[in-house]
């Protein structure tokens, strides 16, 4: 699904030159639950940002299901994005003053979905995540975790196959932070690739895997 070949991401300021990310290199296959751990300042944000499409390499190799990204011009990222990424935020990134419905189905709209499936696709997803009674609220009507919820929705409405999450209980409380978890474990069971950023170990426990990042290198890889 991932292949990342002698990653490098360099930032300039003026003379001063930043190397967030340093000759990474891994595979991730179909199917995997993955978490991506490191201190702040270890590259694992610019590296999420480099597997969504975000952003561009300045070196290295990386492909996305057998396509070479940096080979791609904007509309064809924006494709990707779009339709093979779910993107799972701390911050929800949620409209405010848009129903969780019409949230869910925003991508779906970028994506020409008739508006009829749009809205069967998001009451569906939304049912999925227990949050059937909240179509028509707000995310200031919502908890973090349905906040959450709703995002996560969000990012299963293109059904992509790639979902990326990052720190995707970073504002929650802990209980609702393993209901959140327990979300991700049931996508992964159903097919879905899951890469998560965290710095938290116990959320970390839940993938199958655990990526190591320190200094913008892959320290540990088990």
């Amino acid at each position: 699904m991932i292949r990342v070949s002698h990653l490098t991401k360099i930032y300039k300021t003026g003379v001063l030159e930043v190397k967030a990310l340093d000759d990474v290199s891994f595979e991730i296959k179909k199917g995997e639950f993955v978490a991506i751990m490191g201190p702040s300042g270890s590259g694992k944000s610019t590296l999420m940002h480099l597997l969504g499409a975000l952003d561009v390499a300045t070196s290295g190799e990386y492909w996305l299901a057998g396509e070479k990204i940096a080979d791609l011009d904007d509309d064809q990222l924006a494709e990707i994005r779009n339709k093979k990424i779910g993107f799972v935020f701390q911050a929800y990134n949620l409209l405010p003053r848009t129903t969780a419905l019409r949230n869910v189905m925003i991508p779906m709209m970028y994506g020409g979905t008739a508006k009829e499936e749009r809205l069967e696709k998001a009451k569906k997803y939304l049912a999925m995540m227990g949050l059937a009674d909240r179509l028509y609220h707000t995310p200031n009507q919502l908890s973090g975790g349905q906040q959450q919820r709703v995002a996560i929705a969000r990012a299963l409405a293109m059904n992509p196959s790639i979902i990326l999450a990052d720190e995707p209980t970073g504002n929650i409380a802990s209980k609702q932070a393993k209901e959140i978890m327990k979300i991700f474990e049931e996508l992964n069971q159903q097919g879905h690739t899951i890469i998560m950023i965290t710095h938290e170990q116990e959320i970390a426990d839940y993938a199958e895997r655990i990526i190591h990042l320190r200094d913008g290198r892959i320290v540990e890889d088990n």
